[in-house]
């Protein structure tokens, strides 16, 4: 066997089984965080598997881009003096189709390894359980965040093209893109959990739907209720703490980027509303983590 480099990380095993040794430079678990990053990426797009794969992420990301291309159309030929939807809001209002992106692709990334049991040979030494579930969360947070800023791009090139004030237009679209991340992080670790639970694909992509799509319904008429007919703002707002999709709008709404909730997010709601965000992606990471490592214990 072939002596490992200095750098390597944690050490490999190589069985010499009398074939041909391996004679090249073992780069470790970097390298190895990093293909599985970029393989997780391209799966939950169905890049690099089967045709059928890429059906459904394609036709949904097709579905989210054909609004954003109709409304660069109508404001580059009638030359309307703004966009009529915000970037923050137009993801809002495709939410459905991102939620369904989600919950489809995130047992991919999860599922099918534990269900067919390839996952003890991920690993296997020198991959550590924690690195595997940070890598495929990461995979699955950029695969989001790219179906989300793809529309988002292409409403800020038709804004451009229509010559739009550029230093709100750019403005407005970092602000939506740093939302957008935020999003992502807390979707991809809600699916991922609840994917990385349920074994069957069909269970996990129920589950969350149910907690992306089902509870957010639950949550906008709770707080329609809680307003127009408890006529109680505080508890508008309070219940916009419990789903991701109400956690970004309300987000959104409070710095001003161009999405309208039932109650305006303000005062002390603003940092509540941006803590309990970063802690829903933290405690779904941790969750993952725990979930993996308790599998790699076996």
């Amino acid at each position: 066997m072939s002596d490992l480099s200095p750098d390597a990380g944690r050490p490999g095993v190589i069985h010499d089984l009398g074939y041909r040794h391996f004679d090249g430079v073992r780069e470790g678990t970097p390298a190895i965080a990093r293909t599985l990053f970029v393989t997780g990426l391209r799966h939950a797009y169905g890049l690099g598997r089967s045709g059928k794969s890429k059906v459904m992420p394609f036709l949904l990301l097709a579905m989210s881009l054909l609004p954003a291309t109709i409304v660069v159309g109508v404001v580059v030929l009638t030359g309307l003096g703004e966009l009529p939807v915000s970037y923050a809001d137009y993801t809002n209002q495709t939410q459905l189709l991102v939620s369904l992106f989600a919950a489809s692709q995130a047992p991919v990334l999860f599922s099918r390894d534990l269900r067919h049991r390839s996952i003890v040979l991920y690993l296997a030494r020198p991959l550590a359980a924690p690195v595997f579930a940070l890598v495929r969360w990461m995979s699955l947070t950029l695969a989001i965040f790219l179906f989300t800023a793809i529309p988002t791009v292409v409403l800020f090139a038709g804004a451009m093209l229509s010559g739009l004030d550029k230093s709100d237009q750019t403005t407005s679209v970092l602000k939506a893109i740093a939302l957008q991340v935020l999003l992502a992080l807390m979707v991809a670790g809600v699916s991922g959990l609840i994917s990385s639970v349920s074994l069957r694909r069909g269970f996990a992509v129920v589950g969350s739907v149910m907690a992306l799509i089902v509870l957010t319904g639950i949550v906008t008429v709770m707080q329609n209720i809680a307003y127009y007919e408890g006529d109680s703002e505080s508890v508008s707002v309070g219940v916009g703490l419990l789903s991701p999709w109400s956690l970004y709008n309300g987000l959104a709404n409070a710095w001003d980027a161009g999405v309208d909730t039932p109650v305006p997010v303000d005062g002390a709601w603003v940092p509540a509303y941006a803590i309990v965000a970063v802690l829903l992606a933290a405690a779904c990471l941790l969750g993952l983590v725990a979930r993996f490592r308790k599998v790699g214990s076996r």
